[in-house]
Formats: C-alpha cells, structure tokens, sequence
C-alpha cells in the first residue's frame, strides 16, 4: 500500500518533527575494490545546538536531536528520500498477520544490543508502545482533569486504539492488535528508549519489573482518572531523563543501537560522534567519526565549508544571505538546492489574549506574508508566494482546490483598518515565541511587530536561543509562536499530531470536535483519494477557526565539498543524514 505524508515533524528552531523510526543506514554504496577505504571523518555544520537524547518527546523533538537520534538508533525501517518505507531486515522484522482484526507482529533480532551489551527485547518494544500509544493516559484536555503520562511528540491516535500487546516466548517479539483498521500501520510503530535504563533510573530493580508495572496497570479512564505513582515515575523520567546540552556523566543516558555512539559534546557549540564497532544490524558506514557543528548563521557555515572546517552544510537560507550560497559553485563544491517538505507558520495560543476569536482574527489581518516571503525567500524559487495551506504544500494533487475553498483568501492581504474594526480600540499585549538564533525567524517576527503595532497591538519579544526551543514551546507562557514543521510525505499522522484536541505537537490548545471527528475518520482512511478530501475539510476548519498563518514553504540548500561522497539530500526532516552510511572518503 503507498503511504504518504507521516510528518516526522522536527520542532525545531529550523523546523518542527516526530520521529518514530529508527535506522538510519542505506545500503551500502557497490564500489570495485580499491576505489575508497574506510575510515576517516567529516564535519557537519547543523544550524541548531543538539539538547536531549530523547528526540521522541515533545521538548526533545527538534530536528538535530532527531537527526542524531537516528544516527545512533536502529530500527525495523527507515524513510529513504523518497519518503518510501525501507525495512531493515538486518535488525528484525514485521508483518501483518491478521487483517480482521488488524494485527502486526514484530521480532527483533537475536544478538541486536545496546552499547552497552544489554539485548534489545520485548521489554524495550513494550515501552516504546506505551509512550506511543497513550494506553495509560486519564486525561481529559477540555476538563483539565486526569494524567497524560508519556509526553511524547507523535499522534498517538492509531495505537492508542491497540490492545496490551502480546508479548512473544523468545523475550524479542510482541504482537500489536489494532481495534479498528489504521491506515499508517506501516509506519505507526520502532524501538524507542532502552528499557532497561529507565527501569533503573525509575527506582525499578530492572526491565522484567518495568514489564510486570506495565501489566498490571490498566488503560487509562477519562471518566475514572487514577494516580499510578509508579508509571508517573517512569514516564516523569522517559519525557526528561535524557535531556541535555553535553554528555551526561552516566553513560547509560546515550546508549546507542545504531551506526554512531557520542562521544563529545561541547555545549552548543560542537559534537564528536564514532562509529559503534559492535554494529552489524544495518549498513555498515564506511566513516570513523562524524563531527558536528552548530551554528546557525548561513555567513559563518559558508566560511567553514571554504577553509575546510566543515565538509557539509544545509543552512537555512534566506534571500538576504542566497548570494553566498551561488558564490559557492564552480570551487570544488557542490550546491544542491530543493523545497522541504516543510513550511515555516505563526501559531495563534488559544487561552488568554488570544481566548478571543476576534482578537486572533484582527492579528492575523496585521501579518504581512507576502513582505515576510519577500524578504526571506526573496527570488530563491520562481514563485515566492505564500503558502495558503495547513495541510497540504504546492505542486501536491490537491493544494490549489482546497485553497480556493479553505478560507486563506481572508488574509491574503494585510487589513489593518480591518484589525482595527475588530479590536474596538483595544490595545493587546503580544508576546511571541521564536528561535532568536534564526535570522529568518527574527526576520519575520520584526515584520509581524511593526505591522501588528499599525493595529494597535503591542507585541514582546519573546524569542529563545536555539537549544531552550522546543522546551519553551512545551512550557507556553506565551501567545504566539513563530516555527516551523518539516517532514516526509509517508502517511498522514502528522495532521492529528498538531491539530487534534490534546495531541502531542498540539502547543496551542486548539480545540475543534468536528476537526477532531475528521481526523479520528482519517486515521482509519486507507483510500488516498478520501484521505485528501478529508484533510481539506481539516484545512477549512483549521481557517475558519483563526488557528495561525502559514507563512511559506522552506527552502532548502546543502552544500558540499569533493573531499566526500555518498551524500544525498532528502528534502525530509533528515536532510543529508538519512544514508549517513553512504559517507565515504572520496
């Protein structure tokens, strides 16, 4: 079956990800031999600064984590650059063995381990469906009674309708019963976290005990909530255990079961990764070290690709910066240029100043897009409009209907007599979240403050460097906030994800039961036709209830020099680190 659109949204302060899969190996390149050794190391300049080991959960999934994470995790598939699902034999396997009711089972294989020599199992299976699932949860979003458990950053719609897996006798397998059909199947489920380390950090003696604390707890009851003191402490630690700047002292937090372990980090500033010797269950990656740059400014990474401090980059552009990039080609480097699968956008909190629709609909009459494109596109592609769809991005079958009939022509244009109108003299206070580290995303929020000020608003920086990002967003305390999503286009859980009532990436507290009813259709949809008239109905409910803006589609530029090969850019939250194997030594 085609899959599309599983958003593996980075949040990020280059763009927002969830990541559920795991390997990050492509097969290995075919070479006559003699023609490259292994061995060596590159350097990667990254735009943010990496800050937790846990790139599932909400306050760790940005896109560095994620693309570490998937450097140093395996699992049973990986995306390649075209979105199309990959399985990774070498790990384990899955499949579908009943169709009604739907079931999949999935087996890892024998001698597959941690770094550290602990086998990967059933136990470690068993906690990444709990995190994913939500299974546990009590929670009632609307009330604001009960306990979400696991803050993790995926949609947990289509697990969460699963039953307590099976757990298979050879201790490395465990069955997943679906109640109902779900359309990312495929896609809906990897290892995550070590078992075993957050059983010890949870005061629990090991992981048959974390096993046994997830049996005997039953599902979640909104209309029953109830206190499990023992799975809090468990998912207290799994949701920020594993967040850092720099290598914890316990070498249990960065454990590894993929190509590269960590082996330095120097705060927000650099990382040293090394090849995990003990790796046999994916491609094996011909480079011995991998170094890791941050740094956010396009002038500073250019300047390291050209004396050689870096080997690789994929700084976000901008048009004020596009010019460094040109001057690159024609010196021993190569320039690639595409359009993510992702898009920059302004997002509206649904509680306080902005508990007032008509408040959010006079701000968003005030955000000049088109200058906002102009100035950060600028002439990087031929038509720098913006983008005028939630769901959906250009060139995709049903972009230009659902736009026509979503409600975005009411923003088309800055209003500010109209903003006005709608404020009745009222003077609010805006504060708005960015990543300060990101020129386009100050760019954008200087433009929206003087803009929104003709209206009479009075908009606060509330702008955060690029590690404290995603944290910051989690926390709230702020009435708007300027990111980005970026993803792949396999499935389409990526849409309840950030739109459903309660739902992981949901920052906002947007709330809508017939957009909810949608999504809780679409999650069953396997026709790819009707899962796009679905999403368009989404799109229309997103619009008229003055959720945020869309800003514009993100451009993407990766550049390289001739000291390396094997590199592949894919225009998902991966970028150039989906095949990391591929890297050679040219």
């Amino acid at each position: 079956m085609p899959v599309r659109r599983l958003m593996q949204l980075l949040i990020a302060a280059l763009a927002a990800a969830l990541v559920l899969s795991g390997c990050s190996g492509g097969s290995a390149p075919s070479v006559v031999v003699g023609e490259a050794k292994r061995g060596g190391s590159v350097t990667v300049a990254e735009v943010n600064a990496f800050s937790s080991f846990n790139p599932y959960s909400a306050n760790g999934n940005t896109d560095i984590n994620s693309k570490i994470g998937a450097i140093t995790h395996s699992g049973f598939f990986y995306l390649d650059d075209s979105s199309k699902v990959v399985r990774n034999d070498k790990f384990g396997h899955f499949e579908k063995v009943s169709d009604q009711p739907l079931k999949v089972k999935y087996t890892v294989n024998e001698g597959v381990k941690w770094s550290d020599g602990a086998p990967i199992g059933a136990a470690d299976l068993l906690l990444s469906w709990a995190a994913g699932s939500g299974y546990f949860d009590d929670v009632d979003p609307v009330a604001g009674k009960g306990t979400k458990y696991f803050s993790v950053a995926s949609d947990t719609t289509g697990l969460a309708g699963t039953l307590f897996p099976e757990i298979g006798s050879d201790g490395r397998s465990i069955t997943i019963e679906y109640a109902a059909p779900y359309a990312d199947w495929e896609v809906a489920f990897d290892v995550g976290l070590p078992a075993h380390v957050v059983a010890a950090k949870s005061g629990l003696n090991d992981e048959e005990d974390l096993v046994k604390l997830l049996k005997d707890t039953p599902r979640g009851n909104p209309d029953k909530p109830a206190s499990h003191p023992a799975l809090k402490k468990v998912s207290d630690f799994w949701n920020t255990g594993f967040d850092t700047k720099s290598v914890p002292d316990d070498p249990a937090l960065y454990l590894s079961s993929g190509p590269y372990i960590v082996r330095d980090i120097v705060p927000e500033v650099s990382m040293k990764l090394v090849r995990n010797r003990d790796y046999v269950w994916g491609a094996e990656p011909w480079l011995d070290e991998i170094n890791v740059r941050f740094t956010g400014a396009v002038p500073a990474a250019v300047d390291a690709l050209r004396n050689g401090q870096a080997d690789i980059i994929s700084p976000q552009p901008s048009a004020a910066t596009d010019n460094l990039l040109t001057g690159l080609s024609g010196q021993g480097i190569t320039v690639e240029r595409y359009k993510q699968s992702g898009y920059d956008h302004l997002d509206l909190n649904f509680s306080g100043t902005f508990a007032d629709k008509d408040v959010r609909e006079a701000f968003l009459k005030t955000v000049p897009r088109q200058a906002i494109v102009d100035a950060v596109v600028g002439t990087q592609v031929a038509d720098n409009k913006p983008l005028d769809s939630q769901v959906f991005l250009p060139g995709q079958p049903k972009y230009d209907e659902t736009v026509k009939n979503n409600g975005s022509s009411d923003y088309a244009k800055v209003d500010i007599d109209g903003a006005k109108r709608l404020l009745k003299d009222a003077t609010p206070s805006i504060r708005i979240l960015y990543n300060r580290d990101n020129p386009n995303r100050a760019k954008a929020f200087a433009l929206i403050r003087d803009s929104a000020a003709l209206a009479g608003f009075r908009v606060v920086d509330g702008g955060q460097g690029s590690a404290d990002w995603a944290a910051a967003l989690s926390r709230g305390g702020y009435d708007a906030a300027l990111s980005g999503w970026i993803g792949t286009e396999a499935g389409v859980s990526r849409v309840p994800q950030i739109f459903r009532t309660g739902a992981g990436s949901n920052f906002t507290g947007y709330s809508d039961g017939d957009a909810d009813k949608i999504m809780e259709q679409l999650a069953v949809t396997t026709d790819l036709g009707k899962q796009d008239e679905l999403l368009a109905e989404i799109d229309k409910h997103i619009w008229e209830d003055a959720y945020g803006l869309p800003l514009y589609q993100t451009p993407g530029t990766t550049a390289f020099n001739s000291r390396v090969a094997g590199v592949k850019t894919s225009p998902g939250p991966l970028g150039v680190w989906w095949n990391v194997a591929e890297w050679r030594l040219s």
